[in-house]
């Protein structure tokens, strides 16, 4: 679609249009990608918010929660493994962890051969609810792009890894978000 064409115009095609005209330097395609990914993401997270306060938790904790589902059985992950597969930080993982294991949803275990470690571990009720919470935060993606054909998710989903690949972020790489 051409950025003149209004019935295919988006939020950023206006702003990329401001830019043009006052300070064309600024109107970049890297602009345009950043935005339009900021937009999407925003959208993303407002669905997924909405998901997640009906269970009364966050996307911290749902985080959490998804990661240690994702490990499989047992289910469980020494917190700094936690953290770098997840999207947090060491330090910001400690309060989520008192917060999960006071709703009975995670437990710490000891570690048996190191003293000094522990290891975080869903509980069965932390099972259940990391699957309702994949299962109805999929449903809430899958309505939120229904109107994108399979083919076009696809080349985006294709595109933007290409992006992160290019960027540095490769599977199994540590990294902070």
């Amino acid at each position: 679609m051409a950025p003149g064409d209004s019935a295919g115009r988006d939020h950023v095609d206006e702003m990329m249009e401001g830019w043009r005209a006052e300070l064309p330097e600024a109107a970049t395609v890297q602009l345009e990608i950043i935005k339009r990914v900021g937009r999407l993401k925003s959208m993303v997270e407002e669905v997924t918010q909405t998901v997640l306060g009906e269970y009364g938790l966050t996307y911290a904790e749902f985080d959490v929660l998804a990661t240690l589902r994702r490990a499989g059985a047992p289910h469980r992950l020494k917190p700094s493994m936690l953290a770098s597969r997840s999207s947090l930080t060491t330090g910001g993982t400690s309060n989520i962890l008192q917060r999960l294991t006071a709703a009975g949803l995670v437990e710490r275990e000891p570690d048996p051969a190191d003293g000094r470690s522990s290891w975080v571990c869903l509980t069965p009720l932390g099972v259940r609810r990391a699957e309702e919470l994949a299962l109805a935060t999929t449903e809430a993606h899958d309505n939120l792009l229904a109107g994108v054909s399979e083919e076009s998710a696809r080349t985006l989903a294709d595109l933007l890894r290409e992006v992160l690949l290019t960027l540095g972020d490769r599977a199994g790489a540590s990294r902070r978000g």
